[in-house]
C-alpha cells in the first residue's frame, strides 16, 4: 500500500514538475554591473551579423548548390530563394524573441520553457545537443582532412601523411578510425572560446571574412565565365523540382538561430540581436544566389560534378587555381562553423545549469575571462572523444536522428508557435493572465491544426502523379486557413518590447505551414542518384578534377556532413529518438524536477565592454 502511495506521489510530482513553464522578471529586473561574475557584453551588430554568417555557411556553400542544381536545374536560383524567403519569415519570430529576452541565454530551450512547459524544453535541449556533439565531431574530422589535403599540395609532404592523422585510420570493428588531427583542431578552438569572446569573436570575424571575400572573388571570376543559354531551360524537371530543392536549400540556412544563444554578450541586445539575425540571413541569401547562377550559368546542370560541382565547374573552363582557394573557403567555412556550435553548445548548457535541470557546475563562469568554462570545456570533451574515435559515416548515420528530431517536430515551428503563445501571456509582465485556459488549449489545438495541415499538404504535393490529384492539396490549405482564422480573431496579442515580429499571428503560422510543408518533401531519390549518393555517405568517392592523397574527397566527406540528415530517415532513426526521449525522460525525471530553478535565487551579472561602460 505504501508502495502504491509513493508511486502515486512520485507521478503526481512529475506531472505537475513537467508541465510548469518558466517566468521571467520585468527588464529593469535585470542587473547589469561591472563587478562580480558573469558574462561579458563585448559584441556589436556587425559581430552578431558575422556570428550568424559563420554558423550558417561552410564549406557546403561549394557543393550543395551545385548537387541541388543537378536535380533543379539553373531553377536552383528559385529553389533557394523559397527557401531564404521561408527562413527570413522564422528570423522575424527568432528576431522578436531574442529581443524579447535579452538578458537570458538559451535560445530555442528558453523560449520552450517560457511559452510550453519545463519537460518540452528539455527535451528540446536534448534533441539540439545530440544534434551539435555530433555535428562538431563530423565537422572537425572533414576539417583535418581538409587540413591534411592542403598540407600535401607541399611536393615534400604529399603521400607521406599516414591516413590516421588526419583523414581517418583504417576502420576498427566497423566504427572505429582513429584520427589525431580532429581533437587536436577541437582543443585548440576550445582554449580560444575559454579565453573570452573577444578573442573567439576575432577568430570567427577573421575566418568568416576570408570566406565570404572568396566565396564574392568565387561569383565575380564565375560571372565572366557565363554562358546564358546554359540557363535555357530554366526549369527542365518543373515546378516540383525545385520546391523539392528548397528542402535541401532550407538545411543550407540553419545557423542564423545561433545568434539568439548570444543574447547576454550583446552590447544593446534589443536592438543588435535583431540585426544579427536578420542581417547574416540576407547576406547568406544572396551569396547562395550568386553562387547558384554562376554554377548553371557556367556547365550546362546536367554535366555538373557530384562530388565537387563547383569546383569541377572551374576546373573545365582551365581556372585551376580557383580550385585550390575553393579548398582554402572550405577550410574558413569548417573553421567557423565549428568555432560557433562549440560556442552555442557551451551557452546552452549554461542556461539549463542555471535552471537547475542539469548540475550547478555547468553554470560557472569564470571571474576574469567571463566565459562557462566548465560548459565549455565538458563541450570540447565530448566532441574530441566523438571526432577521435569514430568515423565520419557513423558520425553522420548518428546525425540523422537529431536533424531529423530537430526538424520533425520542427524546431523553428516551435519558435514560431512561442511568438504566438507568449502573445497570449505576456510573461515579462507579473499579472495574471486574462486568457482562460480553454482558450490557451484552442490556441494550442489551432497551431497543431495548422502543423498537421502542412506535413499533409506536403506528403499530397510529393506523391502526387498528376495534376488531377493535386487537388487534394485544397482541403489542408483551407483547413490550415480557418485555423489560422481563428487565431487570428479569437485570440488577444499583446505588442512585446524591443523588435516586434510583423502581421502576428500570420506570419508565425505561415512559418509553421511552410516548414512543416518543406519538411514533407524530403526524398532519398532527389539531388543526385541514389549510386553517387550511396558513395558519398560511405566515403569512397574521389574528386574527379582534382586527385587528392589517399583517394578521399574533402568535398564529398562535407557534403555527406550536411545531407545525411535528409537521406537517412529511416526506421532505425525513429528507434534511436524513441530511446534518447526515454533517455531525456528518465534524467529528468531522477533529476531535473527536483532540481528544477523557475525563479533563479542568485543575481546575475552582466558585465559592459569597456567601449560600452559609457552608455
Amino acid at each position: 500500500m505504501r508502495a502504491s502511495s509513493s508511486s502515486s506521489s512520485f507521478f503526481s510530482h512529475f506531472c505537475s514538475a513537467a508541465l510548469r513553464a518558466k517566468p521571467l522578471g520585468k527588464s529593469s529586473d535585470v542587473v547589469r554591473t561591472n563587478s562580480g561574475e558573469g558574462l561579458v557584453r563585448r559584441l556589436g551588430p556587425f559581430d552578431l551579423i558575422l556570428l550568424g554568417i559563420g554558423a550558417s555557411i561552410g564549406a557546403g556553400i561549394f557543393v550543395v548548390t551545385g548537387t541541388v542544381a543537378r536535380d533543379a536545374g539553373p531553377g536552383v536560383t528559385i529553389s533557394f530563394l523559397l527557401a531564404g524567403a521561408a527562413c527570413v519569415l522564422n528570423a522575424l519570430c527568432y528576431a522578436e524573441l531574442a529581443s524579447r529576452f535579452p538578458a537570458v541565454v538559451g535560445g530555442a530551450y528558453l523560449y520552450t520553457y517560457t511559452a510550453f512547459n519545463e519537460l518540452t524544453a528539455f527535451l528540446v535541449f536534448t534533441q539540439m545537443m545530440l544534434d551539435y556533439h555530433i555535428g562538431a565531431a563530423s565537422i572537425a574530422r572533414s576539417l583535418a582532412s581538409y587540413v591534411v589535403n592542403v598540407l600535401e599540395l607541399i611536393p615534400s609532404i604529399k603521400n607521406n601523411i599516414p591516413n590516421w592523422v588526419g583523414h581517418g585510420g583504417d576502420d576498427i570493428f566497423g566504427f572505429l578510425s582513429i584520427n589525431i588531427l580532429a581533437p587536436i583542431l577541437l582543443v585548440f578552438l576550445t582554449i580560444i572560446l575559454c579565453r573570452g569572446v573577444g578573442e573567439s569573436s576575432l577568430l570567427n570575424t577573421v575566418m568568416t571574412i576570408t570566406k565570404v571575400t572568396i566565396v564574392l572573388v568565387v561569383i565575380i571570376v564565375g560571372a565572366f565565365e557565363v554562358d546564358d543559354s546554359n540557363w535555357s531551360p530554366f526549369a527542365p524537371n518543373g515546378f516540383k523540382s525545385m520546391l523539392t530543392g528548397a528542402t535541401v536549400a532550407f538545411f543550407a540556412y540553419v545557423g542564423f538561430d545561433a545568434v539568439a544563444n548570444s543574447a547576454e554578450e550583446s552590447k544593446r541586445p534589443q536592438r543588435d540581436l535583431p540585426i544579427g539575425i536578420i542581417g547574416s540571413l540576407l547576406v547568406c541569401v544572396v551569396l547562395y544566389i550568386g553562387v547558384c547562377l554562376v554554377i548553371t550559368g557556367m556547365v550546362p546542370y546536367n554535366l555538373l560534378g557530384e562530388d565537387a560541382p563547383l569546383a569541377e565547374a572551374f576546373k573545365s573552363k582551365g581556372l585551376n587555381s580557383v580550385s585550390v582557394l575553393i579548398s582554402i573557403g572550405a577550410i574558413a567555412g569548417l573553421t567557423t562553423t565549428l568555432l560557433v556550435g562549440l560556442y552555442v553548445q557551451s551557452r546552452l548548457y549554461l542556461g539549463l545549469g542555471r535552471d537547475g535541470l542539469l548540475p550547478a557546475i555547468f553554470a560557472k563562469v569564470h571571474p576574469s575571462r567571463h566565459t562557462p568554462i566548465h560548459s565549455q570545456i565538458w563541450v570540447g570533451i565530448v566532441a574530441c572523444i566523438l571526432a577521435g574515435l569514430l568515423n565520419v559515416t557513423v558520425l553522420s548515420h548518428i546525425l540523422s536522428v537529431g536533424s531529423l528530431v530537430r526538424w520533425l517536430p520542427a524546431g523553428y515551428s516551435i519558435v514560431a508557435a512561442c511568438v504566438m503563445t507568449l502573445r497570449w501571456e505576456d510573461k515579462i509582465d507579473t499579472h495574471v493572465s486574462t486568457i482562460s485556459m480553454s482558450k490557451r488549449i484552442e490556441g494550442i489545438t489551432c497551431i497543431t491544426v495548422i502543423a498537421c495541415c502542412g506535413l499533409a499538404a506536403g506528403i499530397f504535393y510529393r506523391y502526387s502523379v498528376s495534376t488531377l490529384a493535386n487537388i487534394f492539396l485544397i482541403l489542408p490549405i483551407a483547413i490550415a486557413i480557418v485555423a489560422a482564422a481563428v487565431l487570428q480573431f479569437r485570440q488577444v496579442y499583446k505588442h512585446p518590447p524591443g523588435f516586434s515580429c510583423p502581421w502576428v499571428p500570420i506570419v508565425p503560422a505561415v512559418c509553421i505551414f511552410f516548414n512543416i510543408f518543406l519538411f514533407a518533401q524530403v526524398g532519398g531519390t532527389f539531388v543526385a542518384s541514389e549510386t553517387a549518393t550511396n558513395e558519398a555517405l560511405s566515403g569512397t568517392s574521389r574528386y574527379q578534377g582534382q586527385k587528392f592523397g589517399h583517394g578521399i574527397n574533402p568535398m564529398a566527406e562535407r557534403n555527406k556532413i550536411e545531407l545525411t540528415s535528409i537521406y537517412l530517415l529511416h526506421y532505425e532513426a525513429w528507434v534511436r529518438f524513441a530511446v534518447l526521449s526515454i533517455f531525456a525522460v528518465c534524467v529528468y525525471a531522477f533529476y531535473g524536477q527536483y532540481n528544477a530553478k523557475l525563479v533563479c535565487d542568485d543575481t546575475l551579472y552582466y558585465h559592459l565592454a569597456p567601449e560600452a561602460e559609457g552608455q
